[in-house]
């Protein structure tokens, strides 16, 4: 029986997150790990450039479970755009940012909730914390629509 260098369950534990909007995914795939949003002629998530824990997973689910109504079994998946030994590059749906340029206050906050309520599942677990994210996040797709580009996600350990 072999050992696991990284201890536990794969070690996944050190997984960082880059969310970032790009033209296509030919664009997104250049992106190496030191891009700066200027040089990308793109946007970040966030002030400066938000590295984060939160899986694209968990904030596809958050978003179309929370806005949508969509059932977790039902949350499409990512798209993979490069794969490389350092760091992988995935594309978010469009329907993760789509929903969020339209809706008001009332929404992210019911949205903010019902995930909080949410059994099984990762991310944060605060209404408020999950508010302050979605609110985040319509930002960022505002954004995104606005330059035309796709959401993406760095990952990287």
């Amino acid at each position: 029986m072999g050992t696991d260098p990284l201890g536990g369950r794969g070690g996944r534990m050190g997984v960082t997150y880059k969310y970032f909007g790009a033209p296509n995914g030919a664009t997104a795939a250049r992106v190496p790990i030191s891009m700066r949003p200027e040089e990308l002629g793109g946007d970040e998530l966030g002030m400066g450039g938000m590295f984060t824990k939160i899986k694209p997973e968990t904030i596809a689910a958050m978003v179309l479970t929370g806005l949508q109504g969509m059932p977790l079994h039902k949350v499409p998946p990512l798209e993979l755009v490069v794969l490389h030994p350092d760091y992988a590059v995935v594309k978010l749906p469009m329907t993760v940012v789509d929903p969020l340029r339209g809706v008001g206050e009332e929404s992210v906050g019911a949205a903010a909730f019902i995930w909080s309520t949410v059994p099984d599942r990762g991310g944060p677990r605060d209404a408020f914390n999950v508010y302050q994210l979605l609110h985040e996040w319509q930002d960022f797709s505002v954004r995104l629509h606005e330059a035309g580009h796709q959401p993406y996600c760095l990952v990287w350990p």
